[in-house]
């Protein structure tokens, strides 16, 4: 997938900090404080359609309140995207991100 100068998106520099997520002070909100719906949103995208975002957003929800851990579900969408766009990056990496801060895993990809 090539960016709009014609360079391969998985090659440009990317310009945020580790816990840079709040930039963008929307979008850091929504996933500070109901990262269900940002999870849902990005599973859509992943899914291309087949798994709405409230179906996998309230999904998300559920295992969060079951067993605490929805960062193990949602790095295993981040995985998908990766392959998805032909994304750097690894499986563990990408754990590590959703287990240390979530709200930043769920709104940059890095």
């Amino acid at each position: 997938m090539n960016h709009p100068s014609g360079q391969p998106q998985n090659e440009l520099p990317w310009s945020a900090g580790f816990c840079d997520c709040c930039s963008d002070l929307k979008t850091c909100c929504i996933s500070y404080w109901c990262p269900c719906i940002t999870f849902g949103q990005i599973a859509e995208i992943v899914d291309k359609g087949s798994t709405s975002c409230g179906a996998s957003g309230a999904l998300y929800t559920l295992i969060m309140f079951v067993t605490g851990c929805g960062c193990l579900y949602s790095c295993c969408y981040r995985s998908k995207l990766r392959k998805q766009y032909n994304l750097k990056g690894g499986n563990c990496g990408d754990c590590m991100r959703h287990f240390c801060c979530e709200p930043c895993a769920l709104t940059r990809v890095s």
